[in-house]
């Protein structure tokens, strides 16, 4: 096991490969964005410098062709409770309990020809232990930040809000989380403004030192207020232990 790239008294951030760099499996929660498996290639680098966009092969994302990384990573974590990010387009980790929308409501208006257009990303819930309350929470969480905004102001093609990453940390069991695929660093930074331990782990040096000047600023990094859609669909337990009990990420109106 390497140094940390990064330490303070809440984080730790690794660099390197998570199947090789495996101090995130001592951790307690998973909850990570991998790679989806899609070969996802945004338009542009991001220079978050000069907020000017472009066309490089840098900012494609790592390991993102096949679902392979992902699914290794998670037979590493086994059946503890995990939040994975993911896309319709893939075929879906093993062992789905439910699934959450994100609803990208400020994301931009897309091409001007065109049938349709994506506007959400999927989030899976595996493993147990998760609290149940009633009401339970709806299975649609909103955010409202320009995304295209983000993607140039952070410095990174696929950013998280740390407001959502702060919902879906609060709704997890106890103990430190962890994140093998850190990217922005947007858990890293919800799970210390939630005063809550994380570890992370980052492929990318480049994304390494982004995040590391992100968590050393000091200042928590409140992103645009989140809530969940006014929807009528209920996350459920059927699938889980208790299924008579209901599912809940908790409270969030």
């Amino acid at each position: 096991m390497s140094d940390p790239y990064y330490r303070d008294d809440l984080v730790t951030l690794y660099h390197g490969d998570c199947l090789t760099e495996t101090a995130w499996l001592a951790a307690d929660v998973l909850v990570t964005d991998p790679p989806y498996g899609m070969a996802y290639a945004p338009r542009g680098t991001y220079n978050r410098l000069t907020g000017k966009t472009a066309k490089s092969s840098l900012s494609k994302i790592a390991n993102d062709r096949l679902t392979q990384v992902r699914d290794e990573s998670l037979r590493a974590w086994g059946d503890r409770p995990a939040i994975i990010f993911g896309t319709w387009r893939v075929q879906r980790p093993d062992n789905v309990k439910h699934r959450l929308i994100w609803h990208k409501a400020g994301q931009a208006p897309g091409p001007a020809r065109a049938s349709f257009m994506l506007q959400d990303e999927e989030i899976y819930i595996l493993g147990s232990g998760f609290p149940t309350t009633s009401p339970p929470m709806r299975s649609v969480i909103r955010t409202t930040e320009a995304r295209s905004i983000e993607v140039a102001r952070i410095g990174h093609p696929t950013p998280k809000p740390v407001g959502l990453m702060e919902i879906l940390i609060g709704r997890c069991p106890e103990g430190t989380i962890a994140d093998p695929f850190a990217g922005s660093g947007a858990t890293l930074l919800a799970a210390r403004n939630l005063s809550r331990r994380a570890i992370g782990v980052e492929l990318d040096e480049s994304y390494c030192e982004l995040i590391a000047k992100r968590l050393s600023q000091q200042a928590f990094d409140f992103s645009e207020p989140v809530r969940a859609h006014p929807s009528k669909v209920e996350l459920r337990s059927s699938g889980w232990s208790g299924a008579e009990e209901t599912f809940d990420f908790g409270g969030v109106a």
